[in-house]
């Protein structure tokens, strides 16, 4: 039988010190989080390398998702970029720093804006999604596509019922 990892050892002590206790979900969220820490390592080199931080992918992805002629609102960003209108408004200024999005005037209301991607806004998120994609395939390649999919769905159903539990998000 293989060590416990770091995770299992600390499970080891609660069982020693407090028997009395289930720590069993220590163990599945214990790991998530030093899962989460882990691919976070791994992820960002990617990103880096473009000049980019993981926020600065997130807002030219979601850009990219959105299809032609890849623009959103400042709010349509935020939402689904998950984070606030200042931290969507550094991120677009960095970006339009960089040549990578620009500002437009809304058609339908000159007060507003639309955040659109350049051409090479379009060329560089295209060549990086490729390598982040292939990059998430080697984070998962000792796991069977059955796996994958059992995996993706357990974790679907826990952030489903989390949301559920909490009204609201």
């Amino acid at each position: 039988m293989p060590e416990p990892d770091h995770v299992g050892r600390i499970l080891l002590q609660w069982q020693r010190e407090r028997p009395d206790l289930d720590t069993s979900p220590m163990g599945v969220i214990g790991r998530l989080h030093r899962l989460a820490d882990r691919l976070d390592a791994e992820l960002r080199p990617v990103f880096a390398d473009a000049g980019l931080t993981d926020g600065d992918f997130d807002v030219l992805a979601s850009l990219r998702r959105a299809g032609a002629p890849y623009e959103l609102t400042p709010g349509e960003l935020g939402a689904s970029t998950m984070v606030t209108s200042g931290a969507v408004t550094k991120r677009v200024d960095r970006l339009q720093s960089a040549g990578l999005v620009e500002r437009r005037v809304c058609a339908d209301d000159a007060r507003s804006r639309r955040v659109r991607l350049t051409d090479q806004g379009l060329r560089v998120v295209d060549d990086l999604v490729e390598r982040h994609v292939a990059n998430e395939h080697r984070l998962l390649a000792g796991f069977s596509d059955l796996e994958r999919s059992r995996l993706a769905h357990l974790l679907e159903g826990w952030g489903r019922a989390l949301d559920e539990a909490q009204p609201g998000t």
